[in-house]
């Protein structure tokens, strides 16, 4: 399999451990804690440690390699994600997620910016709630 990493994160050299970390990513398409990534990621048999993902993760994260997510709780999750500037609705019993294209918030951001004299913005939406499944689980 290849690894979804395309390229090295720069000033750093790609590892077994950081191919692993973004495989394990690629596999997956709900949102993962690090912890929940290291857990798996020793079911496999990798020899990795929890300090090794968080910062492979963050790694990642920094050359938007991956989608980073504060799911409220003071976790962050991770999920490897299409390319292109995009938002999330994250299930927050299950962690279903659906991307999604939101032209009327990217309208929002940009007066919002343009009314208050600034530029070259950049914004991130998450929304959380219940997928169809859990909330029928729940009634």
């Amino acid at each position: 399999m290849t690894s979804p990493v395309e390229k090295p994160v720069t000033g750093q050299r790609s590892t077994k451990q950081r191919a692993a970390i973004a495989d394990l990513l690629a596999d997956t398409e709900d949102f993962l804690s690090a912890q929940q990534l290291h857990d798996r990621l020793r079911e496999r048999g990798e020899s990795i440690g929890l300090t090794t993902v968080y910062r492979n993760l963050q790694a990642l994260a920094e050359a938007d390699q991956v989608d980073a997510i504060w799911d409220g709780s003071g976790e962050t999750r991770y999920r490897h994600c299409s390319r292109g500037h995009h938002h999330h609705l994250v299930c927050r019993n299950c962690g279903t997620t659906v991307e999604i294209m939101a032209d009327k918030v990217e309208s929002w951001a940009d007066s919002v910016a343009a009314e208050n004299g600034f530029t070259n913005i950049s914004h991130t939406v998450e929304i959380f709630g219940f997928c169809g499944d859990c909330a029928a689980n729940e009634a």
